[in-house]
């Protein structure tokens, strides 16, 4: 299963990366996390991990990610094992109007989810443009720079 999206948001890659690579943002704009809890401090960069709350699909689950690559104000990858093996690319670049948000997924999923990768293709595509449209609404707000 792979589902990418994109948009992009009338701000500049700095204020985006600072505001989307910070753990503490993630119940704010990542539907469906109920707690984040980063297990390194600070901003996403390679090594750092991140338990997260979430709830999918009706059910409740507890997972780690671990970011696997990073770059600057470029991009973070992170790979999860639960609910099933899945890597997730946050990829910013830069626009004569402000800033192309890209998040791209790839996964195989296992079990219960297997017998529903139809119908969950659809539901995490449908996710995916919910957070980058809660992402951007929320950066828009922001100053670019302060004072």
């Amino acid at each position: 299963m792979e589902v990418e999206c994109e948009t992009i948001i009338s701000r500049s890659r700095a204020l985006v990366a600072s505001y989307m690579f910070e753990p503490a943002n993630d119940t704010r704009w990542t539907t469906g996390v109920l707690e984040c809890r980063p297990l390194s401090p600070g901003r996403l960069r390679r090594g750092s991990r991140v338990r997260r709350t979430v709830k999918f699909g009706g059910k409740e689950f507890v997972y780690e990610y671990l970011v696997t690559d990073a770059y600057g104000d470029e991009f973070v990858e992170m790979k999860v094992e639960e609910p099933f093996p899945m890597r997730i690319r946050y990829e910013l670049q830069d626009r004569p109007e402000g800033t192309a948000v890209r998040i791209h997924t790839k996964g195989e999923p296992a079990g219960f989810f297997r017998l529903a990768a139809p119908f969950l293709k659809g539901k995490v595509r449908k996710n995916i443009a919910s957070d980058l449209a809660n992402l951007k609404s929320q950066v828009e707000e922001l100053r670019s720079s302060p004072g």
